[in-house]
């Protein structure tokens, strides 16, 4: 089990081992070399950056103790150079360094050394290998299948002693009446919606600490990054199943539209009440965030489908109109997509933001060797600048610390305008549900759109994570951002869809998410409101091992399941 749970000896020598975070290890200088020199170092996390000063090494005759080592993180790929004279701050692949180091070996509690030989020659070895990190995922599903067994078996021996003929007879009815509901209502859509928001407090809650987990510091696509635009796409499939309702039990547009604008404000307000938990100092709020980001593409989704759609639709006659009947009756809300996506390209490689080139899309700080220092974002985080102020945008991106960059906000006003796109992508998608009478017409359609965007999404950011015109990017909600990550929405909803809908293959024991996705809105504010409260939390010792987090936020993701799982069984559900 020690291997399980990341374990290491206390001490180690004289080192303080559980003085260590995740991810960190112990690096030994030593320099042998007749002069002072300078050591230099780069993550691979840090795309197109210069070295960054470490430290200094004393000359091999300076009378010097044991110098106590340094601690760096094992996160990433680390590459080291050691100069001879001080190159400041940064130091730039324009000057020649005296020996140059990459290692991709480096475990979290490790020890290792790192010697400048005589003859200006870098040696590493290993004192004390490190520990694996991964294995703390068996250890964490091993404890959580043994508790979901445990509870099984004592709800099943307790459903048989309670069970009577009375009771029987209640079941069976229950049954048909579930069944009858869900045959009205689309399963899968609830449990994409739950398994988004169970993902989200996951993620929330740490994810353990793992780097592939976390938010991608600037381009790419981590597992955090993919919940937040699935969500969205969600809430825009819902919107033309929700609008047709609502019509077909004679309310007017003008009333579907206020509903939807007072939906929107609720959603807005949560937000802003959740952003204030901190301290409700109104000089620093932060106006925008996940929920006001919802709020915004609820409200322009919304009232667009309802005016463009109609009340009673127009049956086409002949296959090649069948064909594209879909599209036909979504042309409207198509227009304003394509206006918005030449808005946001138009905006993006057009608006002259002072001191930036023209299209920049980094992280500013020391990205593109310190070139662009207070570029961060472009053209977005400079209209977020001016629209918000500095104070009133988020001002901890994962970028100011990877780049040293500066504040800018991942939930701008200008994300919004290819936040709308995304939900919009999903109303179109919900058309189609609606639209196409059989399941292999809807798979298909939807299959085909998946492929589609995929193509395009890979096309803009060149199949890479750097290349391309625009890369894959979260913070700026990117336009191949929104085209990959649509396609994997597509590609997850037809899949449950088949298995859920179609094949009722886990009809037998339930299906899982469903009731955290009838809850959504209760577990994402209850979740931000009491994130560092008991039950939900907990801390024992350093808590720096990846086994210890992976188990809390496991934990804080199972009550919040468990709190939805009541929920439902006492039938309460809440929406704004």
């Amino acid at each position: 089990m020690s291997l399980f749970v990341e374990y290491t000896e206390p001490k180690w020598r004289h080192l303080d081992m559980r003085a260590l975070s995740v991810d960190e290890f112990y690096l030994y200088l030593r320099s042998e070399f007749s002069s002072q020199t300078y050591l230099y170092s780069l993550s691979d996390e840090c795309y197109t950056c210069p070295y960054t000063k470490v430290k200094a090494l004393p000359a091999a005759d300076v009378a010097a103790g044991v110098a106590e080592p340094l601690r760096l993180s094992s996160a990433f790929s680390l590459n080291f150079k050691i100069f001879e004279h001080d190159q400041g701050h940064y130091a730039y692949d324009n000057v020649s360094s005296l020996c140059w180091l990459r290692r991709s070996d480096l475990q979290e509690f490790g020890v290792y050394n790192l010697t400048l030989q005589a003859n200006g020659t870098c040696a590493f070895a290993v004192d004390k290998p490190g520990v694996p990190i991964n294995y703390a995922f068996i250890a964490v599903f091993v404890l959580v299948a043994a508790l979901l067994i445990t509870l099984k078996l004592v709800s099943c021996a307790w459903r048989c002693y309670r069970y009577d003929e009375a009771t029987a007879a209640a079941d069976s009815i229950g049954e048909a009446a579930t069944k009858a509901t869900q045959r009205k209502r689309l399963r899968s859509l609830d449990t994409f919606r739950g398994l988004s928001i169970v993902l989200m407090i996951f993620v929330n809650s740490g994810g353990g600490g793992y780097a592939w987990i976390e938010h991608a510091a600037w381009n790419g696509l981590h597992l955090a990054d993919v919940v937040f635009p699935s969500f969205l796409w969600i809430m825009g499939v819902c919107i033309p199943l929700s609008v047709k309702s609502q019509l077909s039990r004679g309310s007017s547009k003008a009333r579907i539209c206020l509903r939807i604008l007072w939906r929107s404000i609720k959603l807005f307000v949560i937000g802003l009440c959740l952003n204030s938990m901190s301290g409700p100092n109104l000089e620093q709020l932060r106006f925008m965030g996940v929920l006001q980001r919802f709020g915004v593409a609820y409200l322009v989704v919304g009232v667009l489908h309802t005016l463009c759609c109609r009340r009673e639709p127009i049956s086409p006659q002949r296959s090649w109109q069948r064909a594209v009947h879909d599209v036909c009756l979504f042309s409207g809300e198509l227009a304003v997509l394509l206006a918005l996506v030449a808005t946001y390209l138009g905006l993006t490689f057009g608006l002259r933001v002072p001191g930036c080139p023209r299209g920049y899309l980094g992280p500013g700080g020391k990205h593109d060797y310190n070139a662009h220092p207070h570029c961060i974002g472009g053209a977005a985080g400079y209209a977020d600048l001016q629209v918000l102020g500095n104070a009133h945008i988020y001002q901890h991106p994962t970028a100011k610390y990877v780049y040293d960059s500066t504040a800018f906000d991942p939930e701008g006003v200008f994300g919004c305008i290819l936040s709308v796109v995304q939900a919009l992508l999903g109303a179109f998608a919900g058309v189609t549900l609606l639209v196409h009478p059989n399941w292999q017409s809807r798979m298909r359609r939807w299959m085909l759109l998946a492929i589609l965007l995929g193509l395009i999404g890979g096309a803009l950011c060149g199949f890479s994570r750097e290349g391309g015109a625009i890369p894959v990017n979260k913070n700026l909600w990117s336009l191949s951002f929104v085209c990959v990550t649509v396609s994997l929405a597509l590609v997850i909803l037809s899949l449950l869809y088949y298995i859920i809908d179609v094949r009722e293959t886990w009809s037998w024991s339930g299906y899982p998410f469903t009731e955290c996705g009838m809850n959504a809105i209760v577990m994402y504010v209850g979740h931000s409101v009491l994130h560092k409260m008991l039950p939900w939390h907990w801390r024992i010792g350093e808590m720096n091992t990846h086994f210890m987090l992976l188990l809390e936020a496991t934990w804080n993701t199972l009550v919040w399941v468990g709190i939805a799982l009541y929920l439902d069984a006492q039938e309460f559900y809440y929406s704004v």
